[in-house]
């Protein structure tokens, strides 16, 4: 990592498990009761991932010139899988670009990936299918 790396937003949680578990972000936009780990971190990890991931979307088709006529939307699913005693994720996003030609929203949802810093955070880490609908 860079030295010269200026931070642009840091996000700061605090977390507690068993049954009365909970996590609440310092600024207090995040407040979710947590009475069990699972599904609550896959739908936290597909909400954080989806708002990246649709805010690099909307950069990149800021700096390729193209108009976005509606906002992008997005509707991902996390799996928690299991393979013997190993737990691994699995991502499938279906990609909403309205009043876009296809093979442009194509385009940009693929480039997204490349910008999005928790798709660049799990590349070659987990599977991850993309769709354009």
């Amino acid at each position: 990592m860079s030295t010269t790396a200026k931070v642009l937003f840091s996000g700061r949680a605090y977390t507690t498990s068993g049954p009365n578990g909970a996590s609440r972000s310092s600024d207090g936009f995040v407040d979710v009761k947590l009475p069990q780990p699972h599904p609550a971190a896959e739908h936290l990890f597909a909400s954080a991932w989806s708002a990246c991931y649709l805010g690099a979307i909307e950069l990149v088709a800021s700096q390729k010139k193209i108009k976005l006529p509606e906002h992008p939307a997005i509707d991902t699913e996390i799996d928690l899988n299991q393979d013997g005693g190993a737990f691994f994720l699995r991502a499938r996003m279906s990609v909403s670009v309205p009043g876009v030609d296809r093979a442009v929203a194509q385009e940009l949802a693929e480039a997204a990936h490349k910008v999005c810093p928790y798709s660049k955070a799990v590349h070659g880490n987990i599977e991850v299918s993309t769709t354009v609908v």
